[in-house]
């Protein structure tokens, strides 16, 4: 066995490595960037080597670095993990002439299957049925346009190399398609150092489901069942299940075992995935081979019972896999949610600053059989840059049954913290109560068809409403106490809080009254309906857990003015719980109106400007471009809203700049 594995990434992929290889009894060595020198990897590790500078293309993927840092700590074998140079064959090859074990497939495999326009055309040789699309270079633009008024539109134009959604984009007539390219190409030459791009047919209405592959070097390919990975936006994953909800065994079988005949055409071993598209007809198509761990592996792990990353470094050490295909066994249901550093009220744009708080619900499994499995690469107090993907965890629950599973990470993502950045928790929760994600009946459009304005929050329900409404009160009553015992007995007059008060939460008002009982408290609404109410919040806690009536509610508590901004389950409301004669005061004051932006064009989130496409004097029509940002790799063009006059340009390519700042005005 190996003594000394290097991991070639960062963040929770190169966490998730460390943990495993631990478990062998293997010692490890972290690499850094400049902006990763406190990094939670770096801690994990046994030993760690800087390698450069904080973006990638000065540090992750500079092969020779990695090298230098193989050589300065001796170790004898690389883990890449996914992104970054996982699936670049020219660092396989360094590594064999350094005589350095990949732990990883074999070079020939990564240039057939990595590269995705040879995979392709491999699969169909194979026998594996494939999406139409034009598996040739393109050399330009026009050449793109062309390409894809042939094969008809929408069309998908993708970059060769690429994953995670880098490098990619949907085009529905000729302006998008030039546009797509030129973008697609940047964005793959900056995430991947390779430019070169495809484009196919975009399947409508399809769900994105891949098989996960695991072979080793005496001829056995295993398939160990499947991941749904539909719920997707702007092409990157969100949320994975497995199993699909959607395969029957007959299906399964079938891709299961066209995965593995096309693995053992490139000689695979180690762990892959082959990725299809199915229509509702339950046919599958061939999209593309990822050959390296997945970043949803963990589902797969948790319903197999299978460490992949443990059978990725045996079988690079040339071990046999010591369980057949009959072995595999797929038992309950996983979920896994992505936590991101992005802004879901700003159509997910990224998000950066410190971690001010990150407290994840509590990892392993609960007394009812439900299993809790965190995945992370950061720290309290760690910061999230513009540098790198803006993943941040990966949240996963395992139960009996997909229902089930669903309500645990519900639970869990109300129990996760996360303050200093924007990021997609309320979203992730608000899909988890979706009717049409309970039943199953998704597709890859699902956020695109469910949140066609964007994610604006939840507004809560009667039921809801009334729930929250009772933790406000219960909450209000818990100050109010507090407040009482630190202030005590002035004189001979000891300060009553009132039984009657109004909670006022979202469009919803209530009177109701406060009791406490030997139970716990009641909180009675006017018109009879009552509510019994236990918790373990103290003022100046953020989080705490209340049941009510029997179910039990994490919710996450603060103080926002003079309300208490309550977080559950996606709703996010500011309530207010005053004493009636208060309450008829503050519904006659005046509302704040937002400040006037209308003229200005503000930057979405904070990144990189590459390039700003008016002038001065410009006249602009609504959807032209206007300027683009980059950050955390993904570059987002801002288009006008409206026709009107360019009358200041404020910023230029190359400026860096954050949340709202100004990048050009209109008369």
């Amino acid at each position: 066995m190996f003594k000394k594995i290097l991991i070639a990434n960062r963040g929770e992929i190169a966490c998730r490595i460390i943990k495993s290889a631990k478990k062998l009894g293997i010692k490890t060595v972290a690499v850094y960037s400049d902006a990763d020198a406190n990094a939670l990897h770096v801690k994990m590790a046994d030993e760690a080597v800087h390698i450069g500078a904080a973006p990638s293309s000065q540090s992750y993927i500079v092969i020779e670095r990695i090298i230098d840092a193989i050589r300065k700590t001796g170790a004898d074998a690389v883990h890449p993990g996914y992104g970054f140079l996982s699936e670049n064959p020219s660092f396989a090859e360094a590594l064999e002439k350094e005589g350095i074990t990949f732990i990883g497939p074999p070079v020939g495999a990564i240039q057939a299957m990595g590269d995705k326009i040879t995979s392709k055309k491999l699969a169909a040789e194979t026998g594996v049925s494939t999406v139409p699309g034009h598996m040739g270079l393109i050399a330009d633009a026009d050449e793109a346009v062309r390409i894809s008024s042939s094969i008809g539109y929408p069309v998908m134009i993708k970059a060769s190399a690429g994953g995670g959604g880098k490098g990619m984009r949907i085009a529905w007539n000729e302006d998008e398609a030039r546009e797509g390219f030129q973008a697609s190409k940047n964005e793959a030459r900056s995430s991947f150092g390779d430019d070169r791009i495809f484009i196919e047919k975009f399947v409508l209405q399809p769900r994105h489901i891949e098989i996960q592959v695991l072979g080793d070097k005496h001829g056995t390919v295993l398939y160990l069942g499947e991941r749904e990975c539909s719920i997707q936006r702007r092409n990157q994953k969100v949320i994975e299940e497995a199993p699909s909800p959607f395969l029957d065994e007959e299906t399964r079988r079938a891709m299961g075992e066209q995965a593995v005949a096309l693995s053992k055409a490139v000689g695979y071993h180690s762990a892959g995935t082959v990725e299809f598209i199915v229509d509702g007809d339950r046919n599958f198509y061939f999209l593309e081979m990822n050959t390296r761990l997945q970043v949803e592996h963990p589902v797969t792990e948790l319903i197999t019972g299978i460490d992949l990353v443990e059978q990725m470094i045996r079988v690079a050490d040339d071990e046999k896999l010591s369980f057949g295909q009959a072995d595999v066994k797929l038992t309950g249901w996983a979920i896994e949610s992505r936590l991101y550093a992005e802004d879901p009220y700003r159509n997910f744009l990224p998000s950066i600053g410190r971690l001010s708080r990150y407290r994840p619900p509590a990892e392993g499994a609960k007394a009812d059989g439900v299993v809790v499995r965190n995945d992370t690469g950061v720290l309290e107090g760690g910061e999230i840059s513009i540098y790198y993907d803006p993943m941040v965890a990966k949240l996963c629950s395992w139960a009996k049954d997909r229902l089930t599973a669903i309500d645990a990470m519900s639970a869990a993502l109300d129990d996760f913290e996360v303050e200093g950045i924007g990021h997609n928790l309320p979203f992730l929760s608000a899909v988890m109560q979706h009717p049409r994600f309970r039943s199953g009946k998704i597709t890859t459009a699902f956020i695109t068809e469910e949140f066609p304005e964007g994610f604006i929050g939840v507004e809560p329900d009667l039921v809801a409403a009334r729930k929250l409404a009772v933790v406000a009160t219960w909450v209000n009553h818990a100050t109010q106490s507090r407040a009482i015992r630190i202030s005590g007995t002035i004189g001979n007059h000891r300060r009553i809080i009132g039984r009657d008060w109004v909670a006022v939460l979202a469009s919803h008002t209530f009177d109701v009254t406060f009791d406490l009982v030997a139970s716990g408290s009641i909180v009675r609404f006017s018109d009879g309906t009552v509510f019994e109410i236990n918790g373990n919040w103290q003022p100046g806690q953020s989080h705490a857990h209340f049941i009510v009536d029997g179910e039990e509610m994490g919710v996450k508590v603060s103080k926002s003015g003079n309300g208490i901004r309550l977080r559950w389950r996606g709703i996010d409301e500011v309530a207010h719980v005053r004493e009636p004669r208060v309450a008829k005061l503050a519904a006659l004051m005046p509302v704040k109106l937002p400040v006037d932006a209308s003229r200005m064009l503000l930057c979405p989130m904070p990144g990189i400007i590459t390039s700003v496409a008016v002038q001065e004097g410009d006249q602009v029509e609504a959807g032209q471009a206007l300027a683009t940002v980059e950050a955390m790799k993904m570059e987002n063009t801002l288009r006008a809203e409206k026709r009107a006059t360019v009358k200041r340009v404020s910023a230029v390519a190359g400026q860096s700049l954050a949340v709202d700042d100004i990048i050009m005005e209109f008369e």
